[in-house]
């Protein structure tokens, strides 16, 4: 083992779902702490005396004052070729990608092309905190190419998948059911699970598949026990319209998928804001995930997602910014308009949920929390150290804050980019704010 490295600030992290454990029990919280790393991974975390009193002698301690040490941030839901339409303006779902998305994506024809956006992208990932996403590429097999090697390089544990479309898209994305399953394998092979990195199963969403490709989807599923697949679920409702006009055979959008076994623990389901009551039962009952895009949502004109029925029908639920259509690459932001979200639909968004949602339950939701979300001895050593006075405006409403759940509203009311001083991966930091 390498000699561990101490670092000394306040420490939070989550320790489960507050909607299951109470809020008492869904947290630690260690205003004087100490955080121990060793070989990409956690070795210890409590209060300081207690692990300065069992540490090596000789550990070097990095104190951090002001700072606030947390998990990374987990991205449930985001585009990488869609980095440099971000802030696309006037549009709703179908008609934002055919004038913003597609001509976009055409380019990720150039290796070089997506090698310079999967850079830009990455870091600015790690520049806003977010250690872990799941990630759609293109249609094309080189793009995603191109978007593994930029992550393996950075050492970041992502998901991605090459996007499979072979309808309903201008002839220039189009694959075919046949080249989408060939590409899609060769990719497999070559980057699942090697390092940090995962793949994902990735069919645009049902509208632009046949009923061939989605097979050729399913079957892929069926020939890798820990593959992932990633989509989109009645985001809108003229979507929702097309989607039963092209499958009047099904009962509805999710049967669509469940009819071509795309159902399943690490099935992760982009939006789901009209789910039916059917649905939302069966999305429960086969452990399926929801990422909810509450920035997209919003900038779309989507709908606002319901929470608390998701959370009654125990479905586990993610944060994606699911950038172009999301307007900020930032978990604090994005959690800042899931509350707003909530409080259209009279529901309150407690900030120990928001930050559960942002970080454990993100891992929950793409079944590594045995590896991510939060700093428990043994799990990977990906984390943030936290500026809270990042701003003249955050430094006066903190030091008028009486609790640690203001403290932490303030954060997710308040912050974004700024507030990230340093950001960790696998123990190595990959990003330092310039006056950090």
């Amino acid at each position: 083992m390498t000699q561990p490295v101490a670092y000394r600030a306040a420490i939070l992290y989550s320790l489960g779902d507050p909607a299951r454990v109470g809020l008492d029990h869904s947290f630690a919280w260690h205003e004087d702490g100490v955080l121990v790393v060793a070989d990409g991974h956690i070795q210890d975390v409590g209060p300081a005396p207690e692990v300065l009193d069992r540490l090596p002698e000789g550990t070097q301690v990095i104190t951090l004052k002001n700072r606030l040490i947390t998990p990374g941030f987990i991205d449930t839901h985001i585009h990488f070729p869609q980095t440099e339409m971000i802030a696309s303006y006037g549009d709703q779902l179908l008609d934002w990608l055919n004038n913003y998305t597609f001509p976009e994506e055409r380019k990720f024809a150039d290796e070089a092309h997506a090698a310079r956006v999967a850079g830009v992208f990455l870091d600015e990932l790690l520049r806003n905190g977010t250690t872990t996403a799941m990630v759609f590429g293109t249609v094309h097999k080189q793009a995603v190419d191109a978007f593994f090697t930029e992550s393996a390089r950075r050492n970041t544990r992502m998901i991605a998948g090459k996007v499979m479309m072979d309808r309903n898209a201008p002839e220039f994305l189009l694959d075919t059911a046949a080249s989408s399953y060939a590409d899609s394998r060769e990719l497999i092979e070559r980057w699942h699970k090697q390092g940090r990195q995962l793949y994902a199963v990735t069919p645009r969403f049902a509208p632009t598949s046949t009923a061939e490709q989605l097979t050729e989807a399913g079957r892929l599923m069926s020939e890798y026990d820990d593959l992932y697949m990633q989509t989109h679920l009645s985001e809108n409702k003229q979507e929702i319209a097309w989607v039963k006009s092209l499958f009047p055979e099904q009962k509805g959008y999710l049967d669509v998928y469940d009819h071509f076994g795309l159902l399943g623990e690490r099935s992760v389901f982009a939006h789901a804001v009209h789910l039916e009551q059917e649905e939302s039962e069966r999305m429960g009952a086969t452990g399926s995930v929801i990422s909810h895009c509450p920035t997209s949502n919003l900038f779309l004109g989507s709908g606002l997602f319901d929470l608390p029925s998701a959370e009654q029908h125990q479905i586990r639920v993610g944060l994606g910014t699911d950038v172009g259509a999301g307007t900020s690459f930032s978990m604090l932001q994005t959690i800042n308009e899931a509350y707003k979200i909530q409080q259209l639909r009279q529901h309150k968004l407690h900030p120990l949920k928001a930050f559960y949602l942002a970080t454990l339950g993100g891992a929950e939701s793409l079944s590594l929390d045995d590896k991510l979300g939060n700093l428990l001895p043994g799990k990977e050593a990906d984390f943030l150290v936290v500026d809270l006075e990042a701003t003249p405006l955050m430094k006066a409403r903190i030091q008028n804050t009486q609790n640690l759940y203001e403290k932490l509203f303030v954060l997710m009311m308040l912050g974004d980019d700024r507030v990230i001083a340093e950001t960790y991966v696998y123990g190595e930091c990959q990003h330092r704010r310039e006056d950090a």
